[in-house]
């Protein structure tokens, strides 16, 4: 591990057998980038990040990993978007994907194959999230993959209530000649969703035989997946070669409120989204798949995503 200069802030670079890892672990715990230097001499991009990012605040950048924490998507109250009710039933403001991305965090550990950070609350988060708690994220990572794990601890005398996530920006296409119709996603889900802008979940008719998508199909954009057939699904060319795996990792057996959700802007956009969630977005008001943290215990929530 080595820390460098790059778009004018100071980061840190992992090389790791093939792989390069680049991540400033105290500004949102945000992992920037991972490409992996080929045979043949050539690099290939597995999550983009911007060369010349717009003039955004870093944690609005579209690239890398944004950590989603408390709550992923956005949560509504009487329809009424950027509101959640908290376990005392007030009306709290907050983001979409909530404050993780935007805060600073502390770096506790640094090490040649890890990092560990620990949000710092500051007056916004506290006024969102009003609980006494410590939100730690690891990233492991390997030759070919990495896995991060998202802990909540709860100091409070009752439970609080959590719903996190990740926001993975995969570059595609990576091939030179090919378009994002070229690629296609293994997606074995029984169900899926659209949040409607009242907040309403609206079910899509899927078809239950149907496990492969071509990126190029306009319906997945924004589509919620759920009700998992598989702890992962994968992204790779049609022919099925260069697969990049996203895998919940899981001690019990697959929730049916784990969801994996597909984003990009447009269809010219370098980058597709593929976002494992722990639920649906707005769990606080429908409560599939929001989980709550106990006195004094630790929740987590582990994924990987690997080329193997």
């Amino acid at each position: 591990m080595e820390t460098i200069e790059y778009q004018d802030r100071k980061i840190n670079r992992w090389k790791i057998g093939a792989s390069t890892f680049l991540a400033d672990p105290t500004a949102g715990s945000r992992l920037m980038s991972w490409f992996v230097s080929l045979a043949d001499g050539s690099t290939r991009d597995i999550l983009y990040w911007p060369e010349n990012p717009e003039d955004l605040a870093f944690g609005d950048i579209h690239g890398g990993n944004p950590i989603l924490f408390p709550f992923v998507g956005r949560c509504h109250v009487e329809e009424e978007a950027g509101y959640w009710l908290d376990t005392e039933g007030e009306k709290r403001a907050i983001p979409q994907h909530g404050f993780a991305r935007h805060s600073e965090f502390e770096l506790l550990d640094c090490r040649e194959n890890r990092f560990t950070t620990r949000l710092i609350p500051n007056e916004n988060s506290e006024a969102a999230y009003p609980y006494d708690y410590d939100f730690v994220v690891t990233y492991i990572m390997e030759e070919l993959g990495f896995k991060v794990e998202l802990q909540l601890t709860n100091h409070e005398n009752f439970a609080i209530p959590w719903s996190p996530g990740h926001h993975f920006y995969f570059n595609v296409p990576w091939h030179e000649g090919l378009a994002r119709g070229d690629y296609q996603l293994r997606l074995p889900a029984k169900r899926a969703l659209r949040h409607l802008p009242n907040g309403k979940l609206q079910p899509e008719i899927l078809d239950k035989k149907k496990e492969i998508y071509s990126l190029g199909d306009p319906k997945l954009i924004n589509r919620i997946h759920l009700y998992l057939q598989s702890n992962e699904c994968t992204l790779n060319p049609a022919g099925g070669e260069e697969p990049v795996h996203i895998r919940f990792l899981e001690t019990e057996p697959l929730n049916n409120a784990r969801s994996i959700v597909t984003w990009s802007p447009d269809e010219d956009t370098p980058y597709y989204c593929i976002e494992p969630w722990m639920s649906p977005p707005n769990s606080p008001t429908h409560r599939n798949g929001l989980q709550f943290v106990n006195p004094g215990k630790i929740g987590a929530f582990t994924v990987e995503v690997s080329l193997t």
